[in-house]
């Protein structure tokens, strides 16, 4: 069995804590440990809040635009990907490496959301959508740990 989920949201910081309580509630009811869980989460509201600052111009209107993000737990991995129109990573395509960036240290106000969202996760993929309208798309995952007697798991075992 397999779980995802996708939203569209808002470039509003409101959206943040509510993809994370909706990352968190999903993990919980599927038996995801909690620290997995945790990881997780921090790492999802790092790519939302960059999305939130970074991603894109509003609609003529003065509407703050929107951003997509992605959730897929299946077996043993958990891949999110949360894209945005903003102007995308510079220096980077969708299949290829970042340009170096310089590392962040703790008294710095911004830059550290990417530093920490790859400590946090097992594998991470910056990239920006291909076409006229544009946009950074990240992508993680994580190998998941599972609370014994889990929902999500008991098919697996019982096979």
């Amino acid at each position: 069995m397999s779980i995802w989920w996708s939203l569209h949201l808002r470039r509003e910081a409101a959206s943040v804590p509510l993809a994370r309580r909706l990352l968190i509630g999903t993990m919980e009811t599927a038996g995801v440990d909690p620290d997995v869980s945790y990881d997780l989460s921090v790492a999802l509201s790092e790519a939302c809040a960059n999305a939130v600052e970074h991603g894109g111009a509003g609609t003529p209107g003065g509407a703050p635009g929107g951003y997509r993000v992605t959730a897929y737990l299946d077996g043993e991995k958990c891949r999110i990907e949360v894209t945005d129109s903003g102007p995308g990573f510079p220096g980077t395509s969708l299949h290829g490496c970042p340009a170096p960036r310089p590392a962040a240290t703790e008294t710095d106000e911004h830059g550290r959301g990417l530093c920490l969202i790859e400590e946090l996760a097992d594998h991470v993929q910056l990239g920006n959508k291909p076409g006229r309208g544009g946009g950074a798309v990240i992508s993680f995952d994580k190998i998941l740990k599972w609370r014994e007697g889990a929902p999500l798991m008991m098919p697996l075992l019982t096979a």
